[in-house]
């Protein structure tokens, strides 16, 4: 079955041609390590671990290298180390530690190469001279900057007008810019911020020639896929094919760019002035990983979605009526059956929607079965097994509940009563009656179970100690 994935920089679903399929090559931005990462951080990593999944399904698992970066240098990390009274390397260690731990959760696959920026400096400054001797990026008053209007095509991936990129930009007013539009490269440090000796002096890099060199070094001059979230196609992606294409006189970076949509937290924008602003850690004191994992995969990867308690619920109840099929040890008759639905699916742009209705499918023709032996329905509940095993659920049998104190976790039958309650509760509130709104939280109360609410909402549960 042929892979399609939509590209961003063409508009359209390709069929997947890679440059050379005995080495698969993409690239994914990866997280800024100054403090947890939030559920919207979690979106392109869960996509992206999915994607490297499926080709190292139909390429083979040698055959896939997977390069997703830390950015360890940055602005927002050097003000943290400052306010927590740290050293840069102690803070950023920690962060990394806490997101390896918050993705193991996940159940996301470690990445074939997880360079870091401060590890590529000689990369970057290779990189911006090579810039500047062709003509595309000079130096002014220690910093280095490229010159958008050197390159006749910039703008191709965002697609945006000069007023659109240059609020898109944030542009700063410096003396020492030539263009509006004009990036930095590299930038001066004082005695207390991080920076390497260069040419122009000590100094850092611009966020964006990081992510260029860090590909260049494990991927090569033109790769296969480049990825990460819709937020980064401009001005961060599309910065990145302006420095490595003019760095290296390609018409290209990457054949395929793909991006996932934006996360929303109870129908609005997450931000912290909102108060809905949620980290995986927070999320996993209060429900499994495999359910924030599924919670991802029910909506398409380029579609926005909307991140609340009542689908999280939702996402539990499949999991609970999936685990019931779900095969830990599998007869080895059966062992090798391919999860030929599900794999189809993915392969029409990473298309889970269409591969979970695969999956309820396949429990429907199970429970027909279920009566009577049937040799098909342990094929079926193999398929089955797999196809989970594959999206990332590998032990589905060891789901089990958080934040629920000294409730049985077998009994199942007393969680759907309470998430039951939970769900009339909330539509009680819709409907602004509060006191059926009251009298459930009161009986909750008497089960031993107390709300989590807060301005946004019912956002989980937990048995009082």
């Amino acid at each position: 079955m042929p892979l399609r994935l939509y590209n961003t920089l063409t508009r359209t679903k390709e069929e997947f041609r890679p440059l050379d399929s005995n080495n698969v090559r993409m690239y994914v931005c990866g997280p800024t390590v100054w403090d947890y990462a939030h559920i919207g951080n979690a979106r392109p990593v869960i996509v992206f671990d999915l994607l490297f999944r499926l080709l190292r399904q139909l390429y083979g698992e040698t055959r896939v290298t997977y390069v997703r970066n830390i950015t360890d240098v940055d602005d927002k990390i050097n003000a943290k180390a400052r306010e927590e009274g740290v050293s840069i390397r102690d803070l950023t260690e920690r962060t990394v530690q806490q997101f390896h731990a918050d993705i193991a959760a996940l159940g996301v696959l470690p990445p074939t190469v997880e360079p870091r920026a401060t590890e590529h400096i000689a990369e970057m400054i290779a990189i911006i001279e090579r810039l500047i001797a062709a003509g595309h990026a000079y130096a002014a008053d220690g910093h280095v900057l490229f010159d958008v209007p050197s390159m006749k095509d910039y703008g191709q991936l965002s697609r945006r007008s000069l007023d659109e990129m240059m609020a898109g930009a944030r542009v700063d007013v410096a003396p020492y810019k030539r263009g509006d539009m004009d990036f930095v490269l590299w930038k001066p440090s004082d005695a207390e911020t991080p920076g390497w000796d260069s040419p122009w002096g000590r100094g850092r890099p611009g966020w964006h020639i990081e992510c260029s060199a860090m590909s260049w070094k494990h991927l090569g001059e033109i790769f296969d896929i480049h990825g990460g979230g819709i937020d980064l196609v401009f001005p961060h992606h599309e910065n990145e094919i302006a420095q490595t294409r003019c760095a290296f006189g390609h018409d290209v970076m990457a054949n395929v760019w793909m991006h996932n949509g934006f996360l929303q937290v109870e129908g609005q924008k997450m931000s912290k002035s909102l108060g809905n602003f949620v980290t995986i850690n927070e999320l996993l004191k209060d429900w499994p990983g495999d359910v924030l994992r599924f919670n991802m995969l029910r909506t398409h990867y380029r579609q926005p979605i909307d991140w609340t308690f009542q689908s999280l619920q939702e996402t539990r109840r499949i999991l609970l009526s999936f685990q019931k099929h779900f095969v830990p040890d599998l007869d080895p008759t059966y062992g090798d059956e391919e999860p030929v639905e599900v794999l189809a699916a993915l392969s029409d742009d990473l298309n889970t929607p269409a591969a979970i209705a695969a999956l309820h499918e396949m429990v429907s023709a199970i429970t027909k079965l279920e009566r009577a032996w049937d040799p098909e329905q342990h094929r079926i509940r193999s398929r089955f097994s797999n196809a989970l095993r594959f999206l990332g659920f590998e032990r589905l049998d060891k789901f089990h509940h958080r934040g629920m104190g000294n409730l049985d976790e077998a009994d199942k039958t007393k969680i759907e009563e309470i998430e039951a309650l939970i769900t009339a509760r909330l539509d009680a509130r819709k409907a602004k009656n509060w006191a059926e709104s009251d009298r459930i939280r009161d009986e909750l109360a008497s089960m031993g179970i107390a709300i989590k609410d807060n301005k946004d909402g019912t956002t989980g549960w937990e048995v009082k100690r």
